[in-house]
């Protein structure tokens, strides 16, 4: 399996790219959007993250299988490439670089209020200014301040997860004195376990997607890395345990200590809400200090992988030239600052347009992580019966396959057509497809003009 060189730095080191594995799956939503889920859905929203889980583990098995093989800054946009055709690559590509494109403006607004609550004096719009800068900053000057940037950042998540893990056991299991609740009575007492019904469920998994986009990062990240095989199979072998602790262990602790019924799930977030019922002084202080430093964390991934994939994009001529230049240190400074600027564009678009328009913008982002993993789960099916006929063997492979990625593919595309049915999330999904629609015609314009303009300079050469 051929890809294309590139010029980037190694500059990650091996505690960088494995903490970028363990934390690459911890935004803001398992504390905060989380509530919203459980709102939903009841206790049964433990099954919405087991099935969104399960669904993450099996296509980054599948991704992990062709990045072993081959990696590449570009990750599954360049194995879309190859496996499916240049269009494909081309559409995936950019679609994912404008799902991180428009979630920088959104996690420097939020990080920005936060810092807004305890200094008001500080107007948001210059806080998100001044946090998208210094960040830009940080991801201009070389891989490795990224790296040492996330990786703190990183710990601080892991830590705080690890820390409320451990406190709600002890509340289970009665050993904090003056919390008030004890047992798990909470997940059947309140209506039963699954009070709105399995259609609930699967809305909810819809919501807990949008939290899980990110573990693929570090597919992305570890080709800047010297190990990058090792690092992958590494990341891919522990993403089991990591979502079972991050996601499913903490989403069980708010479920069997909180009835689902309490509004403040919604509204101030789950983790604030399990703090407050414990009795624990400063609650919403900590989860904010917390969610800060994960915003900050997702806003920094977010324009490192942004750039990257249009650096790859340009690679292989799907983008602007100008986007393959790197500095001495081996940065795309033009990708990186091509992503920031398109970010600060959202940003003059959510204050100029109509709110409506704003609010298709978003919602054109509210289905692509399906259409990644959609696309993974094609590319890694197509690649693998390609070497399987050349006769080449893996080093790290899919289980059961092909059973298992043709079973991810009909799920995913039975989601798809859930959501159309839906009309909390048919938005969503029909602006995602608008905009995919858009992006291939985009492309198919690029091809056309290249090709053109190839055969003119062949015959200039001809003459």
């Amino acid at each position: 399996m051929q890809t294309h060189k590139n010029n980037l730095s190694h500059g990650l080191k091996s505690r960088h790219v494995t903490m970028l594995s363990i934390a690459g799956v911890i935004g803001a939503g398992l504390f905060v959007g989380s509530g919203r889920a459980i709102a939903e859905a009841g206790p049964a929203t433990i099954l919405a993250y087991i099935l969104a889980g399960g669904l993450v583990v099996l296509v980054m098995r599948m991704l992990a299988e062709m990045a072993v093989a081959s990696p590449d800054t570009g990750s599954f946009s360049t194995y879309a490439d190859l496996a499916i055709g240049k269009w494909a690559g081309y559409t995936i590509g950019w679609l994912y670089w404008w799902f991180w494109v428009l979630i920088i403006p959104i996690e420097a607004n939020i990080a920005a209020t936060i810092i807004n609550s305890w200094v008001p004096q500080l107007e948001i719009w210059v806080l998100s200014l001044v946090i998208t800068l210094l960040l830009t900053a940080t991801n201009l000057f070389s891989v490795k301040n990224y790296g040492e940037f996330e990786f703190w950042l990183a710990l601080v998540k892991v830590v705080a997860i690890v820390s409320f893990i451990a406190l709600g056991v002890c509340a289970i299991f009665g050993l904090l004195p003056g919390a008030g609740v004890s047992g798990v009575s909470r997940l059947w007492d309140t209506g039963g376990f699954m009070p709105n019904g399995f259609g609930a469920v699967l809305s909810a998994m819809l919501i807990t997607m949008f939290s899980f986009l990110g573990a693929e990062v570090v597919t992305i990240a570890a080709a800047e890395s010297d190990e990058a095989g090792k690092h992958i199979s590494k990341a891919t072998n522990s993403v089991i345990w990591r979502i079972t602790l991050f996601y499913i262990l903490s989403i069980f602790i708010v479920i069997a200590l909180v009835p689902w019924t309490d509004p403040r799930l919604a509204t101030e977030g789950s983790y604030v809400t399990v703090l407050d019922t414990l009795g624990v002084p400063n609650a919403k202080a900590i989860i904010d200090f917390v969610v800060l430093t994960s915003v900050t964390s997702c806003l920094n991934s977010s324009l490192y992988t942004a750039s990257r994939m249009v650096y790859s994009l340009s690679r292989r001529g799907d983008a602007p030239a100008c986007a393959q230049i790197t500095s001495r240190s081996g940065t795309p400074v033009v990708a990186v600052l091509l992503s920031t600027g398109a970010a600060f564009l959202a940003v003059i678009a959510n204050y100029l347009v109509p709110a409506k328009v704003f609010g298709f913008l978003m919602a054109s982002s509210g289905a692509i992580a399906l259409l990644v993993y959609l696309v993974i789960a094609i590319s890694q099916l197509r690649l693998r019966q390609r070497l399987t006929a050349q006769g080449k063997t893996l080093g790290y492979r899919m289980w059961l396959f092909p059973w298992l990625t043709w079973g991810v593919i009909l799920f995913i595309s039975g989601v798809l057509v859930l959501m159309l049915f839906r009309p909390d999330h048919r938005l969503e999904v029909v602006s995602t497809m608008v905009l995919a629609v858009l992006v291939v015609c985009s492309g198919v314009l690029v091809t056309r003009r290249r090709a053109r303009g190839g055969a003119v300079a062949g015959v200039g050469q001809g003459a």
